[in-house]
């Protein structure tokens, strides 16, 4: 077995300082900050394109009120909109405190997407028993909504119980001087 010799090293050299590039962008600030904007820019764009087409929506059929279609784009305008907001304004976001604050800017995005995407699988569900109901009318989608909801409600008691945990626990650890604990404490 032969050994490698100088040039090899020098090239096993180069190739592993290349590979620090990653490492170069994640601590460069000017890096994280474009990335950040271009992420807000994308998410903004989304909102965007949600926040017409419920107008449009609206403009066409007015009389329907808010429909399941309508409730869609605008979930996904507020989801899509709040963290826009969060990666435009990520350094003071990181820089809330209590640090409890922070999880509830980045956790409520996310709770409502889960409520976004469980709409549109109640929209398809009611499209795809539609046709199944006026044929055999053997199927029926009376337990589609309340099943919606019930599926919802379940899961924000469970992120709002969590929330109440974390701020007893909080109380214990800074005590009652704390006052954004407490006026959250009184609300719960």
């Amino acid at each position: 077995m032969e050994g490698y010799g100088v040039d090899e090293a020098v090239i096993a050299l180069k190739l592993k300082d290349a590979s620090n590039w990653w490492h170069d962008i994640n601590e460069s600030t000017l890096w994280q900050d474009r990335i950040f904007h271009i992420l807000a820019a994308l998410y903004g764009l989304v909102a965007a394109v949600a926040l017409v087409q419920l107008i449009r929506i609206q403009l066409r059929v007015p009389e329907y009120g808010w429909t399941t279609q309508k409730v869609f784009h605008f979930l996904n305008f507020l989801v899509n909109g709040v963290r826009g907001f969060v990666f435009v304004f990520r350094r003071d976001v990181q820089n809330l405190h209590p640090e409890i604050v922070q999880h509830i800017l980045l956790d409520m995005p996310s709770l409502a997407f889960f409520t976004t995407y469980a709409l549109l699988v109640l929209f398809w569900a009611e499209i795809y028993y539609q046709p199944i109901l006026k044929q055999a009318r053997a199927v029926s989608t009376d337990g589609l909504r309340p099943s919606f909801f019930t599926i919802n409600a379940v899961v924000y008691t469970i992120q709002l119980t969590y929330l109440a945990n974390f701020l007893q626990i909080m109380n214990v650890y800074l005590g009652e001087g704390c006052q954004i604990l407490t006026v959250i404490d009184t609300l719960l």
